[in-house]
């Protein structure tokens, strides 16, 4: 069934959103969905809680804005003398306003995605063939920058202590070597979901500082912070040393679902080195982009708000539906993001995924890819409860065993995913067939 067009739409008149009510998204070229079914066949998955896009209708304003301007149907090249500042001063008062960070709008430089400012930035500052820090498990998205820009990924596994993960700093110091000249933090962290405080980042910058090893900060999920949590601005540190020894890298996709949209920036406080990225990286973006963007950071607070408040609510109805009934899974509370990073170590043990795996990558036709035994069980919960997940083998070390489950839907579409996996874990055996 398609998805229902987007129109526009107005606040409710009592100021609350609905997030409740399920959007369907099957039909729109949505990855999250409709790429699920091309991989995994018709009616093979109910609920995509996969890539991390969210499920939610847009803000009011975006399609309010978007609406707006499709009138004008012309579209010509677009003014980015006039469309550049008009973005950067806006980004910069919402970054005030939210976090009380000040950044010069002329530091700030937009791209077409958080991906190619980091790959500038790597091209830039990191040989072919050097090494790349990395805190794992980490975005698998990062993988793909180090192969577009030949460089290495040094994987420093993060510590799991009293059920939330924490910086290993005396590893991470271990790991930098001659050739590393950077490292991507994720802040706050994807997969974990962890909010890395004040102390944190200064420890890892001053470390950085002394190696000579610049921070490229991707704080891309940063309005996603759980109620009592904080999320710190690699920018906002005291020591300004460490800053600026820094870029950040940003965007509203994950903000307010505009992924699609194609706009993101970074800055720096170090002229220098946002002078040596800017050689390497060229912008293309599109009016539409443009567009929706401007509406959300001037516009999308409330929404935003009470989007966020929604989503942490359903974080504490996984952790205490999972804790209560699919004893097999194992789950910790993030601190922010709209991300759920399970322990599925007793359903990879009850379906042994690796002997799955081993088998079939021995009988496989010669032009198919090998599979892991987290393929394996991602392969499980999408057989027996039509439920997609994210293998956890893409995030670098600490990714086995483990699966990422995207929350950012409403919870009427999280209970049915629960529920379905609850039952697949109950009949799960090693004669399930996956294939």
């Amino acid at each position: 069934m398609a998805a229902a067009a987007g129109s526009a739409f107005q606040v409710p008149a009592n100021g609350k959103y609905d997030f409740d009510t399920t959007y369907n998204r099957f039909g729109s070229h949505s990855t999250k969905f409709d790429q699920q079914i091309r991989v995994y066949g018709k009616g093979s998955v109910d609920v995509g809680m996969g890539i991390a896009d969210i499920d939610f209708k847009a803000a009011p304003c975006i399609t309010d804005a978007l609406s707006a301007r499709m009138k004008h149907e012309n579209w010509g090249y677009l003014d980015m003398g006039e469309a550049t500042p008009m973005m950067t001063e806006a980004i910069a008062a919402w970054n005030k306003k939210h976090y009380g960070i000040d950044i010069d709008p002329n530091t700030m430089v937009l791209s077409a995605g958080v991906h190619p400012g980091l790959i500038a930035a790597l091209i830039t500052f990191s040989p072919k063939g050097s090494r790349v820090l990395l805190q794992t498990p980490t975005y698998n998205g990062f993988y793909s920058d180090l192969a577009f820009s030949q460089t290495k990924a040094e994987d420093v596994p993060l510590k799991f202590v009293g059920g939330k993960f924490a910086m290993d700093f005396e590893e991470f110091e271990k790991r930098i070597a001659h050739d590393t000249h950077t490292f991507i933090l994720c802040n706050p962290q994807n997969p974990t979901g962890n909010c890395w405080s004040a102390e944190d980042l200064t420890k890892i910058g001053e470390i950085c500082l002394r190696h000579r090893v610049i921070v490229l900060s991707d704080e891309i999920h940063c309005d996603w912070i759980g109620k009592g949590q904080k999320y710190t601005p690699f920018a906002s540190l005291p020591n300004k040393a460490i800053v600026n020894n820094s870029l950040t890298f940003k965007a509203a996709s994950k903000s307010f679902g505009l992924a699609a949209h194609k706009l993101a920036w970074f800055h720096s406080t170090n002229p220098d080195l946002l002078a040596r990225v800017k050689v390497n990286h060229r912008a293309d973006l599109n009016t539409m982009g443009i567009v929706a963007n401007q509406a959300a950071i001037t516009q999308g607070d409330e929404w935003l708000r009470q989007a966020n408040e929604y989503v942490d609510g359903t974080h504490d109805m996984v952790v205490n539906y999972i804790s209560d009934k699919i004893p097999m899974l194992k789950v910790h509370r993030a601190q922010g993001t709209y991300l759920t990073w399970l322990d599925v170590t007793a359903v990879a043990e009850k379906i042994n995924s690796k002997q799955l795996a081993a088998d079939y990558n021995k009988s496989k036709a010669a032009n198919m890819p090998n599979l892991t035994p987290e393929q394996m069980v991602e392969r499980f919960f999408v057989k027996n409860a039509k439920v997609h997940l994210n293998s956890g083998t893409g995030y670098g070390t600490g990714g086995a065993n483990h699966m990422r489950m995207n929350i950012g839907t409403s919870r009427k579409l999280v209970e049915t995913a629960l529920n379905n996996m609850a039952s697949a874990c109950k009949s799960a055996s090693t004669n399930t067939n996956l294939f």
